[in-house]
């Protein structure tokens, strides 16, 4: 049976650095005494099967699918389940650690000064891990979570060797916390080229609970460190708060192999040295220890193929920013469920004469996804904004309310404005 944890989203800070890696909840009480469990007080695990994209293909066979190139595979290929049975923690380590990148996302926050009444900029660092699961014919594709890269201005991927280059996000799914950020192939040394590999991946639905596992990870951004423990659980679902919303995440491999800040987007890996996992999040109150959770790739893969096909964007120049027209409210899971309503944006007002109107967009529509990208929130709009041009034409996916109540959605084609010719900027 589902077991489903009730929490509130925190980050570390240390240093003036955000170390945003990994996802920490903690008890929604307030004594913080213990991490509640909603639901059956039976304790059978649900047993994860292998979730399918939509077109009916397997975990497996994305796996399969998944780009490659000229990179090595890690050296992994050919372990029976007897010699992952006796294969050391240091043997899967050393053979995955070519696979795995630390990555530094730089972003400019808001702050709002009260008593000055203004508001100004900073700028900030958060840490997490990828890891390395294709290759382009000009790009390294590399998974991790959509909070390690969201938000961001700057992405740098450090290497085994610690030398580090510039990437861009691919690709997100921010409602399963999925991303894939890209490294232009020429952009780095030769010498990472020969120490580099793209790891093996296996399909978690035939993960069984009690399973030794291996979690790497770049710890409190110390560098990639090593973790082993067991498979607790299968399809755990965990709710995450940030003060305004709250996400649920499904299917989730729980853990008690430590993860901490900065691991998030790291590997849960078998006793083979193939992924089952993607790290992701872990429990924190007073008196729990031992619970992490990791996003199955039965569950991921599917979803990370589609992102590696989609377009590299680089942030554009002001010049060039584009424009919708549009002012909107965000559609929480919380605002959803009270008023009946999609998550997304709740369009509050249309600009007369704007590519917003133009395109056929009303008040009283939900946008939940731009150009194929899920959008929670207006900050998840503007923060995609700033990859594309005005002049640009794509899809805009928005939820409309019939006349019986029910919304159903459609894709609006949509060219951009380029906001440089319109005096109301205010989106």
């Amino acid at each position: 049976m589902r077991r489903k944890g009730l929490a509130v989203f925190a980050a570390a800070v240390a240093f003036g650095t955000m170390i945003g890696g990994t996802a920490i909840y903690s008890a929604a009480q307030d004594d913080g005494a213990k991490l509640q469990i909603a639901g059956s007080s039976d304790t059978e695990a649900k047993e994860t099967e292998a979730d399918t994209s939509a077109d009916g293909e397997s975990a497996t066979e994305a796996a399969a699918s998944l780009p490659s190139g000229d990179i090595a595979k890690a050296d992994l290929t050919g372990v029976t389940d007897q010699e992952a049975e006796s294969s050391g923690v240091a043997e899967v380590a050393g053979d995955v650690m070519p696979a795995m990148v630390s990555i530094t996302n730089t972003s400019v926050q808001n702050v709002e000064d009260w008593f000055q009444g203004r508001t100004f900029q900073y700028q900030s660092q958060s840490l997490g891990t990828g890891v390395i699961m294709g290759e382009n014919d000009s790009e390294l594709l590399i998974v991790t979570n959509n909070h390690v890269v969201e938000g961001s201005s700057e992405l740098t991927v450090s290497f085994i060797d610690e030398k580090s280059v510039s990437a861009e996000v691919k690709g997100t799914d921010e409602q399963n916390d999925l991303a894939v950020v890209s490294v232009k192939l020429s952009d780095i040394p030769e010498d990472t080229m020969k120490q580099i590999r793209v790891a093996n991946i296996a399909d978690s639905s035939d993960v069984k609970v009690g399973e030794q596992v291996v979690a790497i990870g770049n710890a409190l951004g110390y560098g990639q460190s090593v973790t082993t423990g067991i498979v607790s659980a299968l399809g755990r679902t965990v709710t995450v708060s940030d003060g305004n919303s709250s996400t649920d995440y499904e299917d989730l491999i729980q853990t008690d192999a430590a993860i901490n800040e900065g691991n998030s987007g790291g590997a849960l890996l078998n006793m083979k040295g193939e992924v089952i996992g993607i790290n992701s999040v872990k429990a924190g109150a007073s008196g729990v220890e031992g619970m992490g959770y990791a996003i199955p790739t039965s569950k991921a893969l599917p979803i990370i193929e589609k992102l590696m096909t989609k377009k590299t964007r680089e942030l554009v120049d002001d010049s060039d920013a584009a424009y919708l027209g549009i002012t909107g409210q965000d559609v929480t899971a919380d605002v959803a469920q009270l008023y009946g309503l999609p998550e997304g944006i709740y369009v509050t007002e249309v600009g007369d004469n704007t590519p917003a109107s133009d395109a056929g967009l009303k008040k009283g529509m939900v946008i939940t996804a731009f150009d194929g990208n899920t959008v929670e929130s207006m900050s998840d709009l503007q923060n995609l904004l700033q990859y594309y041009k005005g002049g640009e034409t794509i899809n805009v996916t928005v939820s409309v309310r019939g006349d019986d109540g029910q919304y159903t959605e459609k894709d609006i084609e949509f060219k951009l404005g380029l906001r440089s010719e319109y005096a109301d900027n205010t989106q």
